[in-house]
């Protein structure tokens, strides 16, 4: 059996990550210990300014995800994938301008996005969206610490479990102390490390190897990847563009930092600017796919980007994406960790209504260590990261159209909106690809291939994210004309 030859020890990967995850504790906790009161850890006072509010919107929305996702899906999904996940990343960022602008007007003492819900929709719309938040939330965290787990392994050879922990660990000592005011600063220590290491992974690429990762290699090994008339190019660019846009307009990392902006103003041109810096980012990050695919057509598509970053076993570019891939893993959790938390402390007492008075905070505590438990089980396994987000996303997707477009209507029928979301979930569902993306329930299970076209069962993920989000538009359409007649 051939032994494999890693990037870096175990012993020196450890150590990097040990002590990059530290230095963010250390600071979180030093920072907020004068800032100990609801207010701050659930909106930062609501006093953050354009620099710190952008970097952390930005640090935020950048996971791990990145580094895998967006050059996985263009193996095989073209440019029009590439194109779908940069916009749909960047897009919400425009949304919000327009969403979270009206609630904080209507709302101004607002911390989540369900308070809204509940007031506007009733109890049941607002316990169906809270249960799909958090459900979204908890895949999402266990996706960012599987992939960090991931590449540590690929790099070293570290069990996954070993990473998982002491991320996790590292980062509920700083969030649950100090909520959000403590992981904005960090987001915004996190967000230049990040950038500065992509940017010196963006020079190595397509400066240094320039002669190896260039436009012509890409159109004599994998021209389908960029040809108009392939058909992947469009499903998978509207795809991830739904899928992408429409899940984060329910994270509650977002909305908290939307209630925390100082002023109108300041959230207008904080949302602006991320929108401007996400786009590139991942463009990029996408871009590397297409050139790994290009290289070595067989390619692991999650390890894309590091198969051509690290092929010459540089120690420097190993060490430096081990702190890349930390510092983009625990800007995202301590975000969905205190996201997650901020939830049960404002929306618990909705759910569990008692007479006895309840610690909430304390509660929520207790909430976040069993989730993120349960993700360090699931992150050990290995699963694939782009599957997990994609069936977070399709959730959400289902839910999107009902509840924004309720945002802009006077009376608006809570058992319409059931309706709606149940249905795309029950479409959706139906046509979502197996894990290894050759079946769905309904297409290859429960009804044989030959019953349905080329072009539904081979994009099946397409179909199923567009029923997703259309079924609930035509349902909403149809129940108010017949209400109308």
């Amino acid at each position: 059996m051939e032994t494999r030859i890693y990037f870096l020890s175990q012993n020196l990967t450890l150590l990097i990550i040990i002590l990059v995850s530290l230095l963010f504790a250390l600071i979180g906790i030093l920072y907020s210990r004068n800032n100990q009161d609801l207010s701050n850890y659930l909106t930062a006072g609501r006093n953050v300014g354009v620099l710190s509010l952008t970097t952390s919107l930005v640090a935020s929305a950048l996971g791990a995800w990145i580094l895998f996702g967006p050059a996985s899906a263009a193996t095989w999904g073209g440019l029009g994938s590439v194109i779908g996940y940069s916009l749909g990343a960047a897009f919400p960022m425009i949304a919000f301008i327009f969403l979270g602008i009206k609630i904080r007007k209507i709302f101004p003492g607002g911390n989540t996005l369900t308070e809204f819900i509940y007031k506007k929709f009733g109890k049941n719309i607002f316990k169906l969206i809270l249960i799909l938040t958090i459900f979204y939330m908890f895949i999402f965290l266990c996706a960012e610490v599987t992939a960090v787990s991931m590449l540590v392994n690929y790099i070293s050879g570290t069990s996954l479990w070993i990473t998982a922990t002491l991320i996790i660990i590292t980062t509920l000592i700083y969030t649950l102390y100090g909520g959000l005011r403590a992981s904005i600063l960090t987001d915004n220590i996190q967000f230049f490390i990040v950038l500065i290491l992509l940017l010196i992974s963006a020079y190595y690429l397509f400066s240094v190897n320039l002669n190896n990762n260039s436009f012509e290699l890409v159109k004599n090994n994998s021209s389908q990847l960029l040809d108009s008339k392939y058909i992947p190019n469009y499903t998978a660019g509207i795809t991830f563009f739904i899928a992408v846009a429409a899940t984060n307009l329910f994270h509650q990392g977002n909305w908290q930092r939307i209630f925390a902006a100082r002023n109108n103003e300041v959230l207008k041109k904080s949302l602006i600017l991320s929108f401007i810096i996400i786009i590139p980012i991942v463009f990029f990050m996408g871009i590397s796919g297409i050139i790994a695919i290009s290289i070595d057509t067989k390619v692991n598509p999650d390890l894309a980007f590091f198969s051509i970053l690290l092929k010459d076993k540089a120690e420097f570019l190993s060490i430096g994406i081990v702190i890349l891939a930390v510092s983009l893993t625990v800007s995202t959790v301590d975000t969905l960790v205190n996201a997650i938390s901020s939830l049960v402390v404002v929306d618990g007492k909705k759910i569990y209504k008692t007479s006895i008075k309840c610690n909430f905070l304390l509660i929520s505590n207790f909430f976040i260590i069993i989730l993120c438990a349960i993700s360090l089980i699931i992150a050990s396994k290995g699963y694939s990261i782009l599957y997990l987000f994609l069936l977070a996303d399709l959730l959400c997707c289902a839910a999107a159209f009902t509840i924004f477009y309720g945002f802009y209507q006077k009376n608006f029928s809570e058992k319409k909106s059931i309706i709606a979301i149940l249905s795309g979930l029950f479409l959706g569902l139906l046509f979502f690809p197996s894990p290894d993306f050759s079946k769905s329930i309904l297409v290859g299970t429960m009804l044989p291939f030959d019953l349905f076209a080329q072009i539904v069962s081979s994009s099946l993920l397409f179909w199923s994210f567009l029923l997703a989000t259309v079924s609930p538009v035509i349902v909403i359409i149809s129940y108010d004309s017949f209400k109308r007649r």
